[in-house]
């Protein structure tokens, strides 16, 4: 089995010579990515998938980084860092350079493996999404979480369709059936659906399982052909599902050591068209056992109880199988080599009848002796690894618990002994030694006080002097060294303290608390009297070591002081650093494992054994810029001749110069508070406080009159150049008034001219109208007369008819008389004749006919002069109602003919102010363009001028900075900014001068055009849309002018005349200019 370690490499070869992976395992490569960091790790892969083609596949680890491994060309290429553990990969795309991977964000990254760029980035899941399915055009992809299924157009990169389910069911894998155009989806609710792809209409559903067979589905598997699916689970049962025929067709139990099914994947064969018939079977002990789905028989494994797999993934020839192990590592496996056993030829025909028992018997022994070699070889190692892990396991469950023993129980000395044997404690146990040594009390409480404070005043810019790339690490530099300063206020001030805490800092990153308290006991043990000549440099500290140094290497000593070099550059930098400078991580680490397990005296032999030990340079140095970079950067210098040289000091150096006799022992932190740290000069320290609050204060008041006097220098120039700006914005006013001028005076003519024959147009309307009005009232009295004269003819001819019916009726009355009268006649006759023989005369006393006759007669005349009464009342009945009925009909004919009048008067006149309205308007437009163009020409200088003051306040930036080192230039500007003073006073009052002024004359123009709104008001009702324009160019003009006004207050004294000048003239025009149109108007 060939291995290779990826490491910081972006391609090379997979194997270096041809692989012959070997029958028992099937290994063709293992490949493996280590960091090549000061502490190596292993970067765990996590995901892998093969392209359409099965030479070529994909794997990505758990920081982002993507690996593509071409198995027939044997290369492999980093095609990505995405810097996010990546959930899911699928490399069989329409484009078969491209692939997609799912990211811990959620979001889904389409990446191009030729140009390595970035094709499309897809959002829309909540969850993690850890599978990917894509159809067999390579032109959709199902992409699943737990919550949801998005269905994509992977030519557009669109999503087409969202799958949203209730909570409480959850989606187990959503994926396409090979070879058709079918999505199935799995639910943990073991319902499973089979969908149409294109309209996404549900196919249909397969049946529960059978209860006797509790099982919940969790993985599931599909033969090439998409005609069996298996499925499986927490369980040693595998469900195999017709889809055809839609029903459970046999359930296969695996051995009774399987508990759970974690991955389930059909191996495809070239001859078998898709009808798979070995199933790979992952299970929960990390072996991958393949079965024959017909036959029920194992067929082959790979992995075991030590190496386990983590998933797989099988390429679409059957050729490769890749597997993730539980280490991280990734194995590629020869399915050819695993089934060279399975597919050998059978034995000559002629010993099958002789052999065939003894074959089944050798071959079940065989079967059961591979499977209990199999199951035996790992036990013996199972047996020695499960000790193993059950020592990891003690040592990572039970840390708290030794590490609270160690710290009480632990000897120095054979710790001391352990480390001079070995030069290092184990990277593995080094912090948890180190705490142990350093007695750490991990004060949470009081710590947890420090860090409420917030980040000290004297950090807040850390960053600025200190540019660290990581956040996380500035971050809790800030706060480490702002505990400190609130522990003690000298460290605050202390100026190496950054450089003195980073090392340790940057160790000890993830635990803050355990940083400040190494920190905290190396400063109040090792740097004992460091602070005694704060803010000098502890020279009490460096003449022991030049002491030492001397007694030890006189030459050295004396080759320092012929050229000038100090302890001060000599030894300081190698203390205030902490040796992080001059030496790498591990030869730090492997110093200071020595450090904290000796004196604190042990740190200043080291700053002689440094020097001693690299006295071949330092000898060849003579200028003091060697040598100072010489004590600031690394050198060719081997740790362990320096340790052993300090070791060696520390045993021959004369007690009355060794460093032992002048410092404590080491005194740990006290728990549940700290110490009080109060070694240094703290009248120095309150005195250099003072005087930093003092130089602030005055550095602030410094700057606020520096920005004074910039803002007042800046107020000078923005002032000349405005009146610049101002003049030339006045030539082109006039230049624009000029021409406007002559434009007005050429609208005027063409408005008189326009008026002129409005005039003669209204005079010729007027007449027509007059002839109308006279025509209308001729034809109106001629239709009356005409209309009079129909009734007196209806009149006559109703008194006519009436004339005559009264003729005929008295006619009629008088042949009735006379028939009456006949007929009283001959009864006279009868009577008499009667009377004269019967009745004797003298009896007779009746009246005698001729009276009677009278009677009848003056009768017949009063009636018939009733009648005639009653007709002339009738009549004049009659005549008073027509003339009642008529009379309104003529009020209302002639108050119509005055209403159409006044109406048509309204109309002439509604008419004649629509005209002068329209020519206001017209004015009024063009006032207004002028007043946008010239706001348009003011922004635009404005804009320039915004634009010079930018470069101005650059200019004037830079100059400032020179004029900062000169105090004499400064009294000069303090008797400027005095003589500005002035100059603005003068220039407020005349200011206010000017502006009472205007507004004096402000309101006598207003007075004006308020008496011209009244009258305009009072005249008639049409006219309400002028006074609506005239307020609305009244309004326009004072926004005008109110911006005038504003740019005009900035000006000098000097151009106040002629801008007042100015000001009443256009007053005076636009005073004219709102008097013309009522002017026109009346």
């Amino acid at each position: 089995m060939q291995s290779i370690n990826l490491g910081n490499k972006e391609s090379g070869k997979i194997w270096h010579r041809k692989p012959s992976p070997a029958t028992r395992d099937g290994i063709i490569v293992n490949i493996i990515h280590n960091t090549s960091d000061y502490l190596p790790k292993v970067l765990r892969f996590l995901n892998v998938a093969f392209d359409s083609s099965g030479d070529s596949l994909i794997a990505g680890d758990h920081q982002g980084n993507i690996y593509v491994f071409d198995l027939y060309g044997n290369r492999f290429n980093l095609v990505q860092r995405t810097s996010q553990a990546c959930t899911a990969l699928a490399f069989n795309l329409h484009r078969k350079s491209e692939f997609l991977v799912a990211l811990a964000d959620y979001s889904i990254k389409c990446f191009d493996t030729v140009t390595k760029e970035l094709v499309s980035w897809m959002r829309g899941h909540e969850s993690s999404v850890f599978s990917i399915s894509v159809h067999a055009s390579g032109r959709y992809a199902i992409t699943t979480s737990s919550d949801t299924a998005q269905l994509w157009d992977l030519d557009t990169f669109q999503r087409k369709r969202k799958l949203n389910i209730l909570q409480s069911v959850g989606i187990q894998k959503v994926f396409f059936l090979p070879l058709s155009n079918t999505i199935l989806s799995c639910f943990k609710d073991n319902s499973i659906f089979a969908w149409e792809c294109d309209t996404l209409v549900c196919k249909y559903q397969l049946p529960a399982p059978p209860e006797s067979s509790s099982i919940l589905y969790k993985v599931f598997a599909v033969t090439r052909d998409g005609q069996i699916l298996a499925a499986g689970g927490k369980s040693n049962h595998l469900h195999l599902w017709c889809l055809e025929a839609k029903q459970l067709f046999r359930i296969i139990q695996m051995p009774t050591k399987v508990r759970a099914i974690r991955h389930l994947e059909f191996l495809p064969d070239s001859f078998d068209a898709g009808s798979n018939q070995v199933l790979g079977v992952l299970c929960q002990d990390g072996i991958m056992r393949f079965v024959n789905i017909q036959t029920c028989k194992l067929l082959f494994e790979i992995g075991s109880l030590d190496e386990g797999i983590s998933s797989s993934a099988i390429s679409p020839h059957g050729r490769y199988i890749a597997s993730i192990m539980e280490n991280g590592s990734l194995n590629i496996y020869s399915v050819q080599t695993l089934t060279k056993e399975i597919n050998k030829p059978p034995p000559p025909l002629v010993k099958v009848i002789e052999d065939v028992p003894k074959r089944k018997v050798n071959s079940g022994d065989l079967k059961m002796k591979i499977t209990s070699g199999r199951v035996q070889r790992p036990a013996k190692s199972r047996e020695n690894k499960i000790q193993a892990r059950i020592l990891k396991q003690d040592l990572t469950g039970n840390f708290e618990n030794k590490e609270n023993e160690f710290s009480d129980g632990l000897n120095k000395k054979r710790l001391q002994i352990l480390l001079k044997g070995y030069g290092e404690y184990p990277t593995k146990y080094r912090m948890f030694i180190w705490r142990s040594l350093l007695q750490l009390p991990e004060n949470h409480t009081a710590f947890s006080n420090l860090v409420d404070k917030g980040i000290h005043v004297a950090f807040l810019n850390l960053q600025k002097k200190y540019p660290i790339k990581s956040r996380k690490l500035l971050r809790v530099l800030q706060r480490t060294l702002s505990a400190l300063a609130h522990w003690s206020a000298i460290f605050s001030d202390t100026p190496y303290l950054p450089l003195l805490a980073f090392p340790f800092i940057k160790l000890f990153q993830n635990n803050q608390l355990i940083c400040f308290e190494v920190v905290a006991t190396l400063i109040i043990n090792w740097c004992q009297h460091w602070f005694e000549y704060f803010p000098n440099p502890p020279i009490n500290i460096l003449s022991m070591i030049e002491n030492v140094l001397a007694f030890h290497d006189k030459e050295l000593l004396q080759h320092f002081i012929n050229h000038d070099i100090t302890s001060q550059l000599y030894a300081w930098p190698l203390l205030e650093t902490v040796f992080s400078e001059v030496l790498t991580r591990e030869e730090w680490l492997k110093l200071f494992d020595n450090v904290f397990s000796n004196r604190p005296s042990f740190l200043l032999m080291t700053v002689v054994a440094y020097n001693i030990c690299s006295r071949a340079p330092l000898l060849n140095c003579n200028l003091k810029d060697d040598f100072e970079y010489f004590f600031h950067h690394r050198n060719n210098l081997d740790i362990s001749a320096v340790i052993r040289e300090v070791y060696r000091l520390m045993d021959t150096t004369p007690t009355d110069i060794h460093p032992d006799s002048i410092l404590d022992v080491f005194v740990a932190l006290t728990k549940g508070q700290y110490p009080v740290f109060n070694q240094y000069p703290k009248f120095i320290v309150d005195y250099q406080t003072q005087e930093r609050e003092r130089i602030r204060n005055d550095e602030l008041d410094y700057l606020r009159e520096r920005q004074a006097v910039e803002d007042m220098q800046a107020e000078v120039d923005q002032q000349r150049v405005e009146d610049e700006a101002w003049y030339q914005k006045q030539e082109l006013l006039r230049k624009a008034e000029e021409t406007r001028r002559e434009m007005l005076l050429q609208e005027e003519e063409m408005m008189i001219q326009q008026r002129q024959k409005l005039d003669a147009v209204k005079r010729e309307l007027k007449v027509k109208e007059v002839h109308l009005q006279d025509a209308a009232r001729r034809r109106l009295l001629q239709l009356q007369q005409d209309q009079r004269e129909m009734e007196l003819r209806r009149l006559g001819d109703e008194i006519e008819r009436k004339v005559h019916m009264r003729d005929r009726e008295i006619a009629a009355t008088a042949k009735d008389l006379e028939t009456r009268h006949l007929e009283l006649e001959s009864q006279k006759r009868l009577y008499e004749k009667s009377r004269c023989s019967t009745v004797s005369p003298d009896c007779f006393q009746q009246t005698s006919p001729g009276k009677r006759l009278q009677n009848l007669t003056r009768n017949q005349e009063a009636i018939a002069k009733e009648m005639r009464e009653d007709v002339d009342a009738h009549k004049r009945k009659v005549d008073l109602e027509k003339h009642m009925f008529h009379r309104p009909k003529g009020t209302d004919q002639t108050q119509n003919q005055k209403t159409q009048k006044l109406v048509e008067e309204n109309l002439a006149e509604a008419e004649r102010g629509c005209l002068n309205t329209d020519w206001r308007i017209q004015a009024l437009h063009k006032q207004r363009c002028d007043d946008l163009y010239r706001n348009e020409h003011y922004q635009d200088v404005a804009k320039l001028l915004r634009k010079n003051r930018k470069k101005e306040m650059e200019v004037l930036n830079a100059v400032m900075e020179g004029e900062a080192k000169k105090w004499e230039e400064a009294e000069e500007q303090d008797f400027d900014l005095k003589s500005e003073k002035k100059a603005a006073a003068l220039s407020d009052a005349s200011r206010r001068w000017f502006l009472e002024n205007e507004i004096h004359a402000q309101h006598s123009y207003h007075k004006v055009p308020r008496c011209q709104d009244e009258w305009v008001a009072s005249s008639c009702l049409p006219r309400t849309s002028q006074l609506k324009d005239v307020s609305e160019m009244e309004s326009l003009t004072q926004i005008s002018l109110n911006q005038r006004k504003t740019c005009w207050d900035t000006m000098q004294w000097d151009v106040m005349e002629r801008v007042r000048n100015l000001r009443q003239r256009l007053a005076t025009q636009a005073r004219n200019r709102c008097q013309t149109p009522h002017l026109l108007a009346t």
